[in-house]
C-alpha cells in the first residue's frame, strides 16, 4: 500500500499520457480555435512536424551555423563501415565519440562509441540514417527553453536547468546491480540499464568512483535537475536572441548544451549546442526543482498559450498548418519506426 501510494503521490513519475491527460481539453480548445489539428507545425516552419516528434536532426544542424555544435557528420544505413572510419578522419573526429539516430527521442540508441569493435556493432545492427557526433567534455550540461514572437526582436528563456546525467556512486562493496537497485530512479530501469553495463554488472565499483548509467541527460532516462532560474538575466537573453535569430526561426523549443560554467555560457563562449527540440519539446523545469502539481499544470498551460499565440502568427504570414491527412500519415510513421527503435535499444546493449 505504501509503495501504491507513492506512485500516485509521485506525480513526476507518472507515464506522459496520465500526466497531460487532465489538460487535454485545453490542447482542444486551441485545435478548435486555429481550425487545424496540427496548428502548432506553424511554430517553427523551417522544422518538420514544428518538431513536436519525427523531425531529422539535420534539420536543426543545418540551421545552426558550424561553429555553435560539435563536429558531426551523418551516415546513410546502407553505407559501408570503411566510409564511416573515412569520414572521421576528415572531420577530425576521435574515440570516444557519440552516435544517435538522425530521428530519435528521449535518448533511444544514443551510445558512447569507445572503439571500433563497438562502432562496427552499432553500426551493423543499425538499420536507420544515424549521427556521428564528437564526445563533448565540457563539465556541465544546460537546458535553456527559449521563446520568441515572430514579430518580437527580444524573446524570453523561461526555463534554466543543469542537467545530471543518471550514475550511480561505488562503496567498494556493492556490485553495479546493486548501486542500480538502491537508486531511485534507477531501479525503474533494471532491464534497460542491465543490457547496457552488462560487461560490469556484476561488477564491485570502488568507493567513491562515479560510474555513468546513461549519457542521455533526459528525464526519462534518471537524469536529474537543478533549477537554475536565479541565473536567468538579460545577458543569457540576449545570447539566445542572437542564436535564435540568424535566419534559422527557432520561436519555440529547448536548446541542450554542454558548457564550462554558467558565467562562460552567458558570455558565449566555452560551450557547444548538442541539440534543439522544437515544439515538442517540455518546459521539463518543473521536473525535480519543488513545483507541486498545479504549479507544472500552469508552467505547461503557459507555454500551450506561448505556442498558439506563435503558430497563429506564423499562419497569418504563410506557414500554414499541415493538414489532417498529412499529419495522421507522418505521425502513425513516426511513433511506428519509435516503437521499433525502443526495441532495438534494448536489444543493442
Amino acid at each position: 500500500m505504501k509503495n501504491i501510494l507513492h506512485r500516485i503521490t509521485n506525480w513526476e513519475a507518472w507515464p506522459f499520457g496520465i500526466l497531460y491527460a487532465p489538460l487535454s481539453v485545453f490542447w482542444l480548445w486551441y485545435i478548435i480555435r486555429s481550425r487545424a489539428v496540427w496548428f502548432f507545425t506553424s511554430s517553427n516552419p523551417k522544422i518538420t512536424f514544428g518538431g513536436l516528434e519525427g523531425e531529422p536532426k539535420k534539420e536543426m544542424y543545418d540551421l545552426l551555423p558550424k561553429e555553435l555544435y560539435p563536429p558531426t557528420f551523418f551516415v546513410s544505413a546502407n553505407e559501408a563501415i570503411s566510409s564511416v572510419e573515412q569520414q572521421l578522419t576528415t572531420h577530425n573526429i576521435n574515440f570516444p565519440f557519440i552516435v544517435k539516430p538522425e530521428v530519435g527521442e528521449q535518448g533511444v540508441l544514443l551510445r558512447k562509441i569507445n572503439n571500433q569493435n563497438e562502432l562496427i556493432h552499432y553500426h551493423t545492427l543499425m538499420p536507420w540514417d544515424y549521427i556521428v557526433q564528437q564526445l563533448v567534455q565540457y563539465p556541465m550540461e544546460v537546458s535553456v527553453f527559449y521563446i520568441r514572437h515572430p514579430k518580437e526582436s527580444r524573446g524570453v528563456v523561461t526555463g534554466f536547468l543543469h542537467k545530471m546525467p543518471l550514475q550511480v556512486t561505488g562503496n567498494g562493496t556493492d556490485t553495479l546491480q546493486r548501486l542500480v537497485m538502491q537508486h531511485p530512479k534507477g531501479n525503474k530501469q533494471l532491464a534497460l540499464l542491465e543490457s547496457k553495463h552488462k560487461e560490469n554488472w556484476l561488477q564491485v565499483i570502488p568507493e567513491g568512483e562515479r560510474y555513468l548509467l546513461s549519457y542521455a541527460a533526459n528525464h526519462n532516462r534518471g537524469a536529474r535537475f537543478v533549477n537554475l532560474k536565479h541565473a536567468i538575466d538579460d545577458q543569457l537573453t540576449a545570447l539566445f536572441d542572437g542564436i535564435s535569430s540568424t535566419g534559422n526561426e527557432f520561436y519555440y523549443g529547448r536548446y541542450d548544451i554542454m558548457c564550462s560554467n554558467v558565467e562562460d555560457l552567458k558570455a558565449g563562449k566555452n560551450f557547444t549546442i548538442l541539440e534543439y527540440n522544437g515544439c515538442g519539446a517540455e518546459p521539463n523545469h518543473f521536473y525535480d526543482t519543488g513545483y507541486t502539481l498545479l504549479g507544472a499544470y500552469k508552467e505547461i498551460l503557459k507555454h500551450w498559450k506561448a505556442l498558439y499565440q506563435i503558430s497563429n502568427y506564423n499562419r497569418q504570414q504563410g506557414a500554414l498548418p499541415w493538414s489532417f491527412s498529412r499529419g495522421r500519415k507522418f505521425l502513425a510513421a513516426s511513433r511506428k519506426v519509435g516503437a521499433e527503435r525502443k526495441a532495438l535499444d534494448l536489444k543493442m546493449g
